[in-house]
């Protein structure tokens, strides 16, 4: 009987104590006049469990409760939510009138204090500069699009008559890919090693900053320092051998191709992570979710393969794309901007205020972050009619990609600089996967849509030839 009532006396006080810290938090952050409504959690860890567990449910719930813009407190940080679109293409467009890049400290420490994301002024602009120097299209026409094209054909040989998980082949296909043109690296085991630290890398940097052994931040610090380690290395065995590669690497340190003035090897160190980070995260999720989308909708796959059948009429089979064929992929495009927008790959971008920031009557302390969060506008019934169906055509019409909310490759002067080469890079691979063969999905697949787009079980297809 004691013991029953001292249990029920700590229950009690860990319920009051709970409350307690609740409320106090709380008072913590509403004296600070002008701030949006909303709550902010517990003290330190905010409200991420929600965030993460709930992820687009969270963001509606509050919504509903209290508007476009309201105030929470994930990842670490003091967060606006913003989900207006017009106040959203603003604040993108606003960078040097109080807003600079405001990604998570974890996001922040494990792709490098020299990250694209994560610096702004002249640094920004100069590695901004070089990214654009080695993905413009006279690269991809020249240079690049023979790379991916040959490494497409020989990456896709052999599927016919296999059960293939299309989850892990489009990663290993995004990342081979990227380190071909990045580095020269073939499939061996370099890219293996290479493969696994950005596996560990990438969970880290979607997760709180704790650096304690065993957690997702812990092991991606101690796999970012494997990796530049490995690239610090290549760099010392591309200056020794003095041999010309015709890469973005050799690029990079030479300053050649317009990438204007060099970087220092710690800058290029984080920007090679930051393009294989980025590229391998999009590339394969945006291929691996328009396989899933063209097996659920036999009229788009129907017309996107007649696409790719009437390019290939031209040729004879070993023949390469070449930068005529890329452009002339109408509908092709059309379906990777779709998946792009149903999928929703990237769910919103983040900002840090430099300084008090009003936006709608409200005002943003400085060193809080605005988390622009742009998949409710994917999904906007007034922009995208019928939003939550898989339709490709709906971009064939004019004027949709120029319209000022069209957000799925950023906004303002943080455009992805990478946009066009990972289109030319996805629109390769589907037109090999759909003129070489057909496909059924098998067994029980599920996709989960946030905190990242994935298969958690894998997602598997049985392969036949065409």
């Amino acid at each position: 009987m004691a013991l029953l009532l001292l249990l029920t006396v700590l229950a009690a006080a860990a319920v009051v104590a709970s409350s307690l810290l609740l409320r106090w938090n709380e008072v913590r952050y509403s004296r600070r006049w002008g701030l949006p409504p909303g709550t902010m959690g517990w003290p330190l860890f905010g409200e991420t469990t929600e965030f993460l567990k709930q992820g687009p449910s969270f963001m509606k719930a509050r919504r509903l409760r209290y508007g476009s813009l309201f105030r929470t407190h994930i990842l670490g940080c003091p967060t606006v939510v913003c989900m207006d679109p017009e106040l959203n293409r603003r604040t993108l467009a606003s960078e040097g009138a109080g807003f600079v890049p405001g990604y998570p400290q974890s996001m922040l420490d494990i792709l490098g204090p020299n990250n694209i994301a994560a610096v702004h002024g002249p640094l920004h602009r100069a590695m901004r500069g070089a990214m654009l120097a080695l993905t413009r299209p006279a690269m991809i026409r020249g240079a690049l699009l023979p790379k991916i094209d040959a490494f497409m054909r020989a990456h896709l040989h052999g599927w016919a008559g296999r059960r293939v998980d299309i989850q892990e082949m489009t990663k290993e296909m995004a990342l081979l890919s990227a380190l071909r043109q990045i580095a020269g690296i073939s499939a061996g085991p370099l890219s293996d090693a290479l493969k696994a630290e950005l596996y560990t890398l990438v969970l880290g940097t979607f997760s709180l900053p704790i650096n304690i052994p065993g957690t997702n931040y812990s092991k991606g610090l101690q796999a970012r320092k494997k990796l530049v380690a490995m690239l610090r290395q290549m760099i010392i065995d591309r200056r020794s051998s003095g041999c010309a590669q015709d890469d973005m690497l050799d690029a990079l340190l030479s300053g050649n191709e317009g990438t204007r003035a060099k970087l220092s090897d710690d800058q290029i160190i984080d920007l090679l992570i930051t393009l294989i980070y980025s590229g391998y995260e999009t590339v394969s999720t945006t291929s691996m979710m328009a396989v899933k989308y063209l097996s659920d909708n036999p009229k788009a796959l129907e017309q996107i393969r007649k696409e790719h059948l009437d390019i290939r009429k031209g040729k004879s089979p070993g023949d390469a794309l070449d930068w005529n064929d890329y452009k002339s992929m109408t509908f092709t495009k059309a379906v990777i901007y779709e998946t792009l927008r149903l999928a929703t790959v990237v769910n919103g971008l983040l900002r840090k205020t430099t300084q008090d920031v009003e936006m709608n009557g409200y005002v943003i302390p400085k060193g809080w972050r605005i988390y622009v969060y742009t998949r409710e506008i994917n999904y906007d019934p007034c922009l995208y009619p019928e939003p939550m169906v898989f339709n490709p055509w709906r971009w064939l019409e004019k004027g949709l990609e120029s319209h000022p909310h069209f957000m799925l490759f950023g906004g303002g002067s943080r455009m992805c600089p990478g946009k066009e080469v990972g289109t030319v890079e996805i629109a390769t691979f589907l037109h090999y996967f759909v003129t070489r063969y057909r496909w059924e999905e098998e067994g029980n697949n599920t996709i989960s849509k946030f905190p990242r787009v994935a298969a958690p079980n894998g997602l598997h297809i049985r392969v036949q030839d065409y």
